[in-house]
């Protein structure tokens, strides 16, 4: 980390220095079904509140511990949330309680935190558990003079605890709360379920066998949803979207049609919530039961059950955690007398503040479109991410007969390719692109080894089959080269003659983005060149300018935090150990950072952040203080170019040198492992969608630049990168976005993450500065219209 000094703002900014919890008192407790993360929103909560200066209590067992009171509600230090963060479940415990549903059960929580003073409280649940919390707030007043009344408080107790703040964080598997576009603990599921969708496939592919797979999910068909994006399933089953009657004969040819072109396994995703047009319940032993009889096909069922909550939380789900966490304890200690309780939701790559109630009330709803039968209003108020999977979904999973497809006279010739180094979820963009084009109607050619590869010649058409079970393979499957364009754009422009590509697709990293600006800038010189061409940012590094996120990139930080946990346990073990570990970004900070965040990192080093040789002893200082406590190891990340210098054996050397004595160093480059493994749920999902907004752009701007007999555009709107710009996914031509490009270090010059670091630094216990000024503005939840919108958050 470097350095723990504030770094010197402009005064127009609002910093949370000025909020100060001294005299406060936060509790926070987990309720109703766990949900892996939801130890990692605790901890931010604790030490976040320790850090402002307030106190901060556990309450045990749920609103089941606040009204049993005693030793249930316990005073939380610093050092008892060390190891929380890699932890599933909730370490604080949960429980469903009927007392609190009570008013004599109320009362006595309420009598509990008047006596320790507690007038803030954080709640991690569901809506249920949320709803309860308003409740209790809505009655805090009546309740507290009842206690006086009866002499179990006095005026004095009454008054100074005469408001309680509450602030919920959405902790649910299911992604079943509307407001916010993912619930803590829904990431982690999905990569239960997808762990083992991998692994019956390759049984299934063995036996040529249907797999028949329930999921949880009993009034929300996310998971269901996501999971058959992610694994490219050929049915899905949700609550929300029955199917039409006659289901049972139009599932059974989709089948049959996937095992004549070749297929040798089949798999069918069950929402255990799932039901038809009529309100009847679809089971997956009934659907079992269908394709035995109807296909005789070797089928099994799989129910995964409680293994979806189960296990250590994802990369995703411990930085959402701690981003809320954090968020949480702002929020109340900003909360005045008539603020309304509020929900920390994330939307698109932004954390926001929603009124708690107006989150319920939609929630609400759905259930009530879905009794009255009216699902297509059901779909819309799950939000915008929900429909845009669904839509995706069935853009993928069914090919439309050739009779159905656009008018084939008007068909285009569009070439996808990857560029830059591997990453995971190329595959599944790919795969997405190739389908949603011939859908489109087009002819859709792949292009192998990059921009080598093109002007080599390597060009040949890709069809619908040839991408089955895509999704799911890591690395490139088309060969990606970091060859740019630039010496080769003569034999590039005779490639698209020779096979007429009238519009391109690049998926990769920074050299397809420089690719593309050799490519657009050449269109004076090439006719050729006058197409539409679209970029989708593929890289690990996360280092693309106009985008947020990058595919592949979540993939790496779960390997990161994965070995990081490793590490630590293996520290743990041998006690008063720090281990220095290198992460790949090349100049970018982006996967040291935010694996930092997610791993529980003491420090990181970034080429951003610059940071000398008083940085290193402050840290080695702080790393020896930290070894006088309970928490006896450190965690160091180095980005692998953050100072040509300071290099990770120097590091090493110097806190070996330093910490003589006191803790003992070992040093790990985990390289190019980073890159490797199957793609993660979110890289799947991110990348599959992304490709198809990108195909159905470059459809649209083909019609609009198809002029006598040929197509040809030389504006600049026309070579765009669709990258994920805060709440939505945007298209930016990359002529505009040179200008906030470094491109000596290939990184963008403003960079969203780096306001995680203070968060990060706070959480490692270290004074820092952290700018709130996007901060803290309670909205309201947004309704979509019946209309298709173009702004399409992530997952």
């Amino acid at each position: 980390m470097a350095g723990a000094a504030a770094p010197k703002r402009q005064d127009t900014r609002k910093f949370f220095e000025n909020l100060s919890g001294a005299g406060k008192s936060i509790a926070v407790l987990t309720s109703g079904g766990d949900a892996q993360g939801m130890n990692g929103a605790v901890r931010a909560v604790v030490r976040m509140g320790i850090y402002v200066g307030a106190k901060v209590y556990f309450i045990h067992e749920g609103y089941q511990g606040m009204v049993d009171g005693g030793d249930n509600i316990k005073e939380a230090t610093w050092e008892s949330v060390s190891s929380m963060l890699q932890v599933g479940g909730t370490v604080i415990g949960s429980a469903r309680c009927k007392a609190f549903r009570t008013h004599e059960g109320r009362l006595k929580a309420a009598h509990n935190l008047v006596q320790r003073h507690i007038t803030n409280l954080c709640v991690i649940g569901g809506d249920g558990s949320l709803t309860g919390a308003n409740l209790f707030r809505e009655e805090w007043s009546s309740l507290l003079d009842e206690l006086q009344e009866q002499g179990l408080i006095d005026a004095e107790a009454a008054r100074a605890n005469s408001k309680l703040h509450i602030v919920g964080m959405v902790g649910s598997i299911d992604n079943d709360f509307c407001g916010t576009d993912m619930t803590i603990g829904t990431d982690s599921a999905l990569h239960r379920i997808i762990e083992v969708v991998d692994a019956i496939m390759t049984t299934a592919q063995s036996h040529q066998r249907t797999f028949v797979l329930e999921v949880m999910g009993r009034h929300c068909g996310y998971l269901a949803l996501v999971s058959a994006l992610a694994c490219g399933a050929d049915w899905v089953f949700i609550p929300e979207m029955p199917p039409a009657d006659g289901w049972e004969d139009d599932m059974c040819q989709k089948l049959s049609e996937s095992r004549s072109r070749g297929s040798r396994l089949n798999i069918i995703i069950v929402a255990e919530g799932a039901i038809d047009r009529h309100g009847l319940q679809i089971t997956s032993g009934f659907v079992k039961d269908l394709v035995v009889r109807c296909l005789g096909f070797d089928t099994r069922v799989t129910i995964l059950g409680h293994v979806q909550r189960g296990g250590t939380p994802s990369a995703f789900d411990r930085i959402l955690a701690s981003r809320m966490g954090v968020e949480a304890v702002l929020a109340l200690l900003e909360a005045s007398t008539n603020t309304p309780a509020c929900v920390v939701s994330l939307v698109g790559n932004q954390a926001v503040r929603l009124p708690l109630m107006e989150c319920v009330q939609m929630t609400q709803e759905v259930q009530k479109a879905m009794d009255e039968k009216k699902f297509d209003e059901a779909v819309r108020l799950r939000g915008r991410s929900f429909q845009n999977n669904l839509n995706t979904y069935r853009l993928l999973s069914h090919r439309r007969a050739d009779s159905e497809l656009p008018n084939v006279k008007s068909s285009f010739n569009v070439a996808v390719m990857n560029v830059g180094a591997p990453a995971a979820g190329m595959n599944a963009a790919v795969r997405s692109a190739v389908r949603v084009g011939i859908s489109e109607g087009h002819k859709m050619f792949a292009v192998s080894d990059g921009f080598e590869g093109f002007y080599k010649g390597q060009i040949k058409e890709i069809k619908w089959g040839d991408v089955g079970g895509w999704t799911g393979r890591g690395g490139s499957l088309l060969g990606t080269k970091r060859t740019l364009p630039g010496k080769h754009l003569d034999k590039i422009a005779e490639q698209i003659k020779i096979h007429n590509i009238n519009a391109l697709l690049v998926i990769g990293g920074f050299e397809a983005y420089v690719g593309l600006l050799e490519l657009s800038s050449a269109r004076d010189k090439y006719s050729e060149f006058c197409v539409p061409m679209v970029m989708v940012p593929a890289t690990v590094s996360n280092n693309i300018p106009g985008s947020d996120l990058s595919i592949g990139s979540d993939t790496a930080l779960n390997a990161i935090t994965d070995t990081c946990d490793r590490i630590k346990q293996s520290a743990s073990g041998t006690k008063r150990r720090v281990f220095i570990i290198e992460t790949m970004g090349g100049y970018c900070g982006y996967l040291a950072t935010v694996g930092g965040l997610a791993a529980g990192a003491d420090a990181v080093y970034i080429y951003e952040e610059p940071f000398d040789i008083r940085d290193l002893q402050a840290n080695v200082e702080h790393l020896t203080h930290k070894m006088k406590t309970s928490i006896q190891r450190g965690l160091v990340l180095r980005n692998e170019n953050c100072n040509e210098n300071f290099t990770t054996d120097f590091i090493y050397q110097l806190y070996s040198e330093e910490g003589r004595g006191v803790f003992d160093c070992r040093m790990n480059v985990l390289g190019h492992m980073q890159q490797g493994g199957a793609p993660s749920p979110f890289d799947r999902n991110f990348g599959t969608k992304v490709a198809a907004k990108a195909v159905q752009w470059i459809s649209r701007t083909l019609k609009d630049s198809y002029k006598g007999g040929r197509v040809f555009t030389s504006s600049e709107d026309t070579a765009c990168l669709l990258g994920m710009r805060r709440r939505a996914l945007v298209f930016q031509p990359v002529s505009q976005l040179r200008d906030e490009t470094d491109f000596v270090h290939r990184i963008p010059k403003e960079q969203w993450w780096l306001k995680l670091r203070p968060l990060m630094k706070i959480l490692a216990k270290y004074k820092t500065s952290y700018d709130v000024s996007d901060l803290g503005q309670l909205e309201h939840v947004t309704r979509i219209q019946p209309k298709e919108s173009d702004a399409s958050s992530a997952i």
